[in-house]
């Protein structure tokens, strides 16, 4: 097994790096995808269809329940494959839905408690918001790759993590941001234009057909927001803790 390359890395290389690992397990980082994303997005488009939500009550809370779990499972499948990757050792998808699925509820509860914080943050003024945001990201890949974490333990390791960097993730997140999100909104607005005189509810609408398009350009790129997150999350250890020195004593006493 080879010894990951690990040193700091300025945010271009976290973007390059993080890029080359989705390039490289696609495949797996895809499967999770469909597995955990497919079912999610089929209901919301059946939903939309045939008449939208208030039309279908149960159903729609049937939707966000699935869509709850299978996210929380995706999350930490995703952020599995991408720290095996980067550390040299690959994990398939089974593998890593395998190993994600003990971590469902943690999950679920870290989501629950960040997006509360940080809404409160945003409420308060949006530069507090923000802080939190950035300083609680790194939540998810410290709750599933720390052994013991829990949700309230993974958001304050994250907090200590981040201090100093908190700016520097935002430029991250603001230039990811842009490069998941502007490409789903154009192929959403472009679809609205080509058929705009479908009739409403029918399955060849124009405002439909721009949500099949970008629930599945949303599907194969989400996963990359995971890499960049665990990519983060390793490079502010070796940058703290000197993660780099440990890895290479596990290796030394495994040889």
């Amino acid at each position: 097994m080879a010894l990951p390359a690990l040193r700091p890395l300025s945010m271009g290389e976290i973007l390059d790096v993080s890029f080359q690992l989705y390039r490289r397990h696609f495949a797996a980082l895809a499967m999770v995808a469909l597995i955990c994303s497919g079912l999610p997005v089929l209901l919301s488009l059946f939903i939309e269809a045939s008449g939208g939500m208030l039309q279908h009550v149960w159903l729609t809370l049937a939707y966000y329940g699935i869509f709850v779990v299978l996210s929380a499972i995706a999350t930490a499948a995703t952020v599995f494959i991408v720290s095996e990757s980067y550390l040299g050792r690959p994990l398939s998808a089974g593998e890593a839905l395998n190993r994600a699925t003990p971590f469902l509820w943690r999950v679920i509860a870290c989501s629950i408690l960040t997006g509360l914080l940080v809404m409160v943050g945003f409420l308060l003024f949006l530069v507090p918001g923000i802080v939190l945001l950035c300083g609680l990201i790194l939540a998810f890949p410290a709750l599933v790759l720390e052994p013991g974490s829990t949700a309230s333990g993974a958001l304050a390791r994250s907090w200590a993590l981040t201090r100093g960097s908190r700016w520097r993730i935002f430029g991250m997140l603001l230039t990811l941001g842009l490069l998941l999100y502007v490409p789903i909104v154009a192929l959403t607005a472009l679809a609205a234009l080509v058929l705009p005189d479908a009739p409403t509810g029918s399955v060849m609408s124009g405002g439909l057909i721009g949500l099949v398009m970008a629930a599945v350009v949303q599907l194969f790129l989400y996963p990359l927001f995971y890499c960049v997150l665990t990519v983060s999350y390793y490079d502010l250890r070796v940058r703290k803790e000197g993660f780099d020195l440990e890895v290479l004593a596990q290796t030394l006493q495994t040889a």
